[in-house]
């Protein structure tokens, strides 16, 4: 497989049970011949602009949809998330007086982690949808068996997603970035590139390991020990200091400022009891690591129809945890990670306009978790923008030098 390291005998979790090997074959040399999907030199930019997060001199949001379908790439979506990100930046640069970079679940976001390998609905089990990049999202044999061909279909429909990013971008004179979980292997792998400078997954600007393959002797934490990219790791409730400490020999050995995300999921009830200490922990390591929140996993409950959601009460509860931590260590709040969209879906509750339990069969449209919808996210950033402003308060009290006011760069407007 081109440009891939697991070192043999480490176990890759979470990959689907590819039924025909050929079939495979073919479809990754497809892609190991096809153009990256991004370049190395917005890779190195996007890492120059973590740095400044890393500093504490910028700000971080990442948002999209849980799980990138192949019917959701049309101009209107692509536009309605990428707006709906843009805006956020605006109104979270403004109470934080800082950059916001903005990174997009989007252009490869197309593979899940599933809980269970099955599914089983009135006696039929079937394999659990394992997002578009793998097979479908309907109840038949037909569509639930790994089809290797999706590898091809996703980077095609990535590569849309991108040319209407750029055009976006272009238009509105803004940097946005695309970011997946680094998942399906044999779709990394093949868009892994070595060139002078180093080795680049070019299927995304950077790639991150979640919660369910963060394993150190894994083969997700060895393949992202190995690329240029800027990496994240997703830490939950039952992450240990010394967990991050060897992800950090792992990945970063180096310290490099923007090389290393890491992405608290912790749960409302959660987030205040376990991050203190491995904040505390990583920081007196000399670690240049990011922090950021993700409020929306450890936050996900059954609605009494059946309908999987979230509440924003408690994503906003997350949110505040994090930001008290890092308050109370005068540590910088990175950012947020959020699952959104830019449509007005009825898949998360509360907000001002409010969604109750009886609006969710309305717009529940989602393949996998709850999103935010566009007036939600809103509602999010500008609860964002009082923390920030409270927290460069608070760390004026903590720092000699405290970072001038600045303006917002091109990056961080609608």
């Amino acid at each position: 497989m081109p440009h891939c390291f697991p070192a043999p005998g480490l176990r890759a979790a979470q990959q689907p049970d590819w039924p025909d090997p050929e079939a495979l074959a073919e479809a990754v040399a497809g892609l190991a011949a096809a153009p990256g999907l991004v370049l190395p030199q917005e890779i190195d930019s996007l890492r120059e602009r973590l740095a400044a997060v890393a500093r504490g001199a910028a700000v971080l949001l990442q948002g999209g949809d849980c799980a990138e379908t192949f019917d959701g790439v049309s101009q209107d979506q692509v536009s309605a998330k990428f707006r709906t990100i843009n805006q956020m930046a605006a109104v979270i640069g403004e109470g934080a007086a800082l950059p916001v970079v903005t990174i997009g679940r989007m252009a490869g976001q197309y593979a899940k982690p599933r809980s269970s390998a099955h599914e089983t609905r009135d006696g039929i089990t079937l394999p659990s949808y394992r997002g578009d990049l793998v097979n479908g999202v309907g109840f038949t044999p037909e569509s639930r068996t790994p089809e290797p061909r999706r590898l091809g279909r996703a980077y095609q429909t990535s590569a849309t997603t991108l040319n209407l990013l750029r055009a976006f971008s272009a238009h509105h004179r803004t940097e946005f970035w695309t970011s997946h979980e680094a998942l399906v292997l044999e779709y990394e792998c093949a868009l892994t590139r070595a060139i002078p400078q180093g080795i680049y997954n070019l299927s995304a600007h950077t790639v991150w390991v979640g919660e369910r393959t963060r394993q150190l002797d894994g083969a997700h934490v060895d393949y992202a020990a190995h690329i240029r990219n800027p990496v994240a790791v997703k830490v939950g409730p039952s992450t240990t200091p010394d967990d991050l400490i060897a992800l950090i020999e792992r990945l970063d050995p180096d310290r490099e400022p923007g090389r290393l995300t890491f992405v608290s999921r912790m749960g409302a009830g959660a987030v205040r009891e376990v991050l203190p200490d491995l904040v505390a922990k990583v920081t007196a390591q000399g670690s240049p690591a990011i922090w950021i929140c993700d409020p929306m996993h450890g936050n996900t409950f059954s609605a009494q129809d059946g309908f999987k959601t979230r509440h924003l009460n408690d994503i906003v509860d997350e949110v505040r945890g994090f930001f008290e931590v890092h308050r109370t260590l005068g540590t910088h709040a990175g950012g947020v990670h959020i699952e959104l969209t830019g449509e007005h879906v009825t898949e998360c509750l509360g907000g001002v306009y409010e969604v109750t339990p009886s609006h969710l069969p309305t717009r529940y449209e989602t393949t996998c978790d709850p999103r935010l919808n566009r007036a939600q996210s809103l509602d999010l950033a500008r609860e964002l923008a009082g923390l920030y402003a409270t927290h460069r308060i608070n760390r004026r009290e903590h720092h000699a030098e405290p970072h001038p006011r600045r303006v917002l760069s091109p990056y961080a407007r609608a």
